[in-house]
């Protein structure tokens, strides 16, 4: 019973089945007790009308006075038994001996005890005569149940053919199903291409759309891993290689002077490093947040600005550069308030490497419609055209040479605009005159907006 439960509970075939076929016995059992009652019930009218139309028959089939005695003994049947009777009380007709039926009866149908059973009794009387027709009720009963049982005999074999039927339909309606099942059962477990949806009913084909784009997600999750995996064992390889070749040369320093370039490389070298590190693991983090589809919440830019200045601001001012916010719309987008400060943080750390000794970087917020803008410029040399598409893709370094990098901020700043839904563009600051990215924030999805 618990294994029965439990296959009930975790199938669906086995559910349909098992209720599908339990509405058919009660259907048929129902169809059935209703048929035989009905029957039963006809039959007794039939039965009826057949002993009335009996006495009828005989009105005038008898002579008025004379008795003529009965049937044989071999003829009798006591499941029909007619009797007349004259006025005066004289029994002039029996069809069975010692019938033992009231003398008197009452006109119309009776049930009348006699000979240890029950008669269905139906008595007449014309001008000079008193028919009775009688017929044994167990006879009667005999006779209606088969008949009854003749009429469900058809429900009982059908019955057992609509279960065959039913169960041969729910097979094949769930058979996509099992199909899926065996689909999704067989592959490997790199195998994320997506599931077949030919042939699925409407209520499955959603259910399957929704695993084809959650494999499409897992897919482009594992394509990112390997990405970065294989972008890390390349970009790692230099530094590492650099490291080694400045330890060495710390080794073979031969003089105090010499020791001390060595171990200022080598510091150099490790802090590049562990900027690259640091730089490839946002990268990776961000990354993992858009394929986790994280839940965006209502974040301030001037605050982000405020923030992301103050984390640059000590890199600025080693160089002697103006750093700061040049103007400020009002603007809130939905979204995750550490990654825009890490966009803006990477963007302000560009502009400021590249940008000269006593140079400038400006900040701009600005509310355009049911868009936001951030824009940051610089006073730097700026970008050629051609390259102002390819900075954005990751460990791409641009030709410029005055500032050595890893090539991952700008890729990081891609990388949370699209966590945000949000566009990034490269051009010349008509500021400044140097480089100008712009980022700019759409609506949300949502239907929120901005606020």
């Amino acid at each position: 019973m618990r294994r029965l439960l439990g296959s009930l509970t975790g199938s669906l075939r086995a559910r349909l089945l098992w209720f599908l076929l339990a509405a058919i016995v009660l259907a048929a059992g129902a169809q059935a007790l209703v048929a035989y009652r009905t029957v039963l019930a006809e039959a007794d009218d039939i039965f009826d009308y057949h002993m009335q139309q009996m006495a009828l028959s005989l009105r005038a089939g008898l002579p008025p006075s004379a008795a003529v005695g009965g049937l044989g003994a071999a003829e009798q049947n006591f499941d029909f038994v007619v009797q007349v009777w004259t006025a005066d009380g004289t029994r002039i007709f029996e069809s069975a001996e010692q019938a033992a039926l009231p003398q008197l009866a009452v006109l119309g149908f009776a049930d009348v005890n006699a000979r240890g059973t029950t008669y269905r009794v139906f008595s007449m009387q014309t001008r000079s005569l008193v028919i009775q027709v009688a017929q044994d009720m167990a006879a009667r009963r005999h006779m209606a149940g088969t008949l009854a049982l003749r009429t469900i005999a058809p429900v009982a074999l059908m019955a057992p053919l609509l279960m065959l039927v039913v169960w041969w339909v729910v097979s094949q309606s769930l058979a996509p199903v099992a199909r899926v099942r065996k689909q999704v059962a067989s592959r490997q477990a790199d195998d994320l291409s997506p599931v077949s949806e030919e042939n699925l009913p409407e209520e499955v084909r959603p259910l399957v759309q929704e695993l084809n784009l959650l494999f499409d997600r897992v897919r482009h999750a594992f394509d990112a891993q390997k990405h970065f995996v294989a972008d890390a064992a390349h970009e790692l390889r230099s530094p590492l290689a650099a490291l080694k070749l400045q330890v060495q040369g710390l080794q073979r320093a031969p003089d105090d002077a010499s020791r001390e370039l060595a171990v200022s490389r080598l510091v150099a070298g490790i802090d590049r490093a562990t900027r690259l590190v640091e730089q490839m693991l946002a990268l990776a983090r961000h990354e993992a947040s858009m394929a986790a589809g994280a839940k965006p919440e209502p974040v301030d830019l001037a605050e982000v600005a405020r923030l992301a200045v103050s984390d640059a601001v000590a890199a600025a001012q080693a160089r002697g550069i103006d750093i700061g916010i040049a103007h400020a719309d009002e603007a809130v987008v939905h979204g995750q308030s550490e990654a825009l400060r890490m966009l803006l943080r990477n963007l302000l750390e560009n502009a400021i490497k590249y940008t000269p000794v006593e140079g400038r970087v400006d900040i701009g917020i600005a509310r355009k419609g049911d868009t936001a803008e951030l824009t940051v410029d610089d006073s730097g040399p700026g970008l050629p055209p051609e390259e102002r598409e390819r900075v954005l893709d990751r460990f791409y370094r641009s030709g410029e040479s005055q500032a050595p990098g890893s090539g991952l901020g700008l890729a990081i700043v891609k990388s949370i605009a699209d966590l945000h839904g949000a566009t990034v563009a490269l051009d010349q600051s008509p500021t400044l005159g140097g480089l100008r990215v712009r980022v700019v924030f759409a609506p949300s999805p949502s239907g929120r907006g901005l606020g």
